[in-house]
């Protein structure tokens, strides 16, 4: 059992919380587009006020614990150790909820590179624990456009876990699949259990689109965020995102091992 204690060390030792690989400039500038409404960094989401650079910083200096300074613009960024725990208690919580249910769930991820592992530890918890873990759509087809042009995607699980990949990449376990913002795959994969006549999710777990797509569809969703990711602190200021923890979601894959082990415990999910 990973006590509260040794996972803090952990947090700090990995750099997913304390001063994090993420710049002070890449967070500005995502708070500066996320104003300007941009959709790279909206992630899908549709806010219900305007947002300014201001109120985002104030925002996410309650969420994550980044300087309040804004003449600080500079170095690396910060998550304090602490709203990271917090928020890993809260997403146990609402995990424990549904397996108590036994809803159906669906994790994707736009990090499959780091974040695959965390989430197809919770995604094999929780269809232990009787819960339909959907995969719908493998295989179709996502087109989404990047800052190389439009690009075609194709729709693909491991685990449990839902991802895009490029055309024509080797088989899983060998080519962990695509990096997106885009709220398009969880589109495709929604339609797609729909059209397949599946229920639909009572739960979406992830990042980036995958949980501010959900969220804006009115589905209860909980995710992973860092400071550069305003979209989700924004979905859950407002009420569409339920839990958004802030951590740095791009260190090595096996440093969110332990976070598994945590999440799985407080959920009482351990297997």
């Amino acid at each position: 059992m990973l006590s509260t204690g040794a996972l803090r060390a952990h947090l700090l030792a990995a750099r997913l919380a304390g001063p994090v690989s993420t710049s002070r400039e890449e967070s500005l500038r995502s708070y500066r587009l996320f104003a300007a409404r941009d959709p790279r960094v909206t992630l899908g989401l549709h806010p219900d006020r305007r947002w300014d650079e201001q109120e985002l910083l104030r925002l996410m200096v309650a969420k994550c614990g980044v300087s309040d300074d804004p003449r600080h613009r500079t170095g690396p960024d910060v998550i304090d150790p602490e709203r990271t725990l917090h928020g890993l208690d809260a997403f146990a919580v609402r995990l424990r909820a549904a397996a108590a249910r036994r809803a159906p769930v669906l994790f994707g991820t736009g990090h499959p590179h780091r974040l695959l592992g965390f989430y197809a530890g919770l995604a094999d918890a929780m269809s232990a624990a009787g819960c339909l873990v959907l995969t719908p759509s493998q295989g179709r087809c996502v087109d989404i456009t990047t800052r190389f042009g439009l690009r075609t995607y194709n729709l693909d699980y491991v685990r449990g876990v839902a991802f895009v990949r490029e055309p024509g990449a080797p088989a899983a376990g060998r080519e962990p699949g695509a990096h997106t913002h885009s709220p398009l795959p969880v589109r495709a994969a929604l339609e797609g259990a729909a059209d397949a006549g599946l229920p639909l999710p009572e739960l979406v777990v992830g990042d980036h689109g995958w949980v501010c797509g959900a969220g804006q569809l009115g589905l209860e969703a909980i995710g992973l965020a860092d400071t550069d990711d305003p979209a989700l602190f924004v979905g859950e200021a407002e009420g569409r995102v339920s839990v958004a923890v802030p951590l740095d979601d791009a260190v090595r894959s096996a440093y969110y091992r332990p976070l598994t082990r945590y999440v799985l415990n407080r959920a009482c999910l351990s297997q």
